[in-house]
Formats: structure tokens, sequence, C-alpha cells
């Protein structure tokens, strides 16, 4: 599956006028709900970063959390290979279902902790990809190799500091700062930390 890039790429005139969305989880996979978009919910979606769905019953857009708050912010939009079925991955804030459950199936959405790192992961990706100016991770990807492998020195210093201080709080912090650096790098050679994951489950297996 491809990511949008317009809205043309889209065949809306298979189901007459409406397309079928899955929306995701972009941190855990969990699918929260199925829905249908027409070109005008897909256009009012990618320019507004909440998904925004046709419904068919109100013959209306209706843009999910409108009256409870509960939004799905997209991280992207996925088109599957027919062009008529989209995916998108979004960031749930609150109960998807209209039951107050986590997903429309009724099933439990947990949070991990270490999911958050193919989060992460995505999201360093998407940086480089599109290179905002005034991004902190773009000047990275811009002053290159000797820059990202300066920075990712630096912070495993601190971190190294931090525990030989004693300083749990600090130490906590500058392992956040050497784990970031380390995606950027991985990010910047061609890899992502799945490749790390992969590496060390070789090893322990």
């Amino acid at each position: 599956m491809n990511e949008i890039k317009t809205i043309s790429q889209i065949d809306f005139e298979k189901l007459g006028g409406l397309v079928p969305v899955v929306v995701q989880d972009s941190q855990t996979m969990k699918v929260l709900m199925v829905g249908f978009m027409n070109e005008e919910a897909a256009i009012k979606t990618q320019e507004t970063g909440k998904v925004t769905f046709f419904s068919r019953t109100k013959n209306r857009l209706w843009t999910k959390g409108e009256e409870s708050g509960n939004f799905l912010n997209v991280d992207s939009i996925l088109i599957d290979c027919d062009n008529d079925t989209l995916l998108i991955k979004a960031k749930p804030v609150g109960p998807v279902c209209h039951k107050g459950t986590d997903t429309c199936f009724d099933e439990v959405n947990p949070k991990g902790d270490v999911q958050f790192l193919s989060y992460l992961q995505d999201f360093i990706d998407k940086r480089k990809n599109e290179m905002p100016e005034g991004s902190y991770t773009t000047s990275l990807f811009n002053r290159g190799t000797r820059k990202i492998t300066q920075k990712v020195g630096e912070e495993a210093v601190e971190t190294i500091i931090g525990a030989m201080a004693n300083d749990d709080e600090n130490f906590i912090y500058e392992a956040g700062d050497l784990l970031y650096h380390l995606i950027v790098l991985l990010t910047h050679k061609g890899y992502r930390i799945e490749d790390i994951v992969r590496e060390l489950q070789k090893r322990h297996s």
C-alpha cells in the first residue's frame, strides 16, 4: 500500500462515490473502527488531520469526535492496490466507540510503552521524507552522518555520567536523548529500530 499524496488517486466511482475506510491505531496497530468516505470527506480529512467520514444515516460529513471531543488524529493515509479502500493510521483521543469502548469491536486497546518506539520511528521517517523547515530532526539530517554520530556519542556520554552519579532522573532523560538520536542515525543509514530488534531476536534464539 502507498501513502496518499493526492485525493485523485482514490477511485470513488467503483462503489458509487464512497470508499470503505479502516482506521488503525498508529501505535498499537489495533483496528479501531470502519467507516466510509466520499471525496469531500477525504479532502477534509487530509486538510484538517482529523478523520472525517461521510455518514450514510445523517447524509452529511461527520468528523469523528465533533461532539465528544474523541478525535482521531491522522498520522498517515494509505490506499490499497485497487485504489478503492483506505487504511488510516491515527492517534485516538479517548474511546473510539460511541458506547465508550476503546474500539468499535469492543476490544481493549492497551497502550504498550515499547510500541511507542515504532511510532517514533515512523515519525522520524516522516521527518526525513518531508524535511520540514524549523524541525530539529530535519537539521540533523541536513548536517549528515558526522553530526548525527557526534550527537549519539554526546548523549551516550551524558547517559553514562547520569548513571555514575546515581542521578536517576537525569540518567533516564539522557537515555531518552540517546535512543532518539540513535533512531535518527538508523534512519539516516536506511534502517529502522526494528532492524535492531531482529538482530537481538536472532542472538536470543
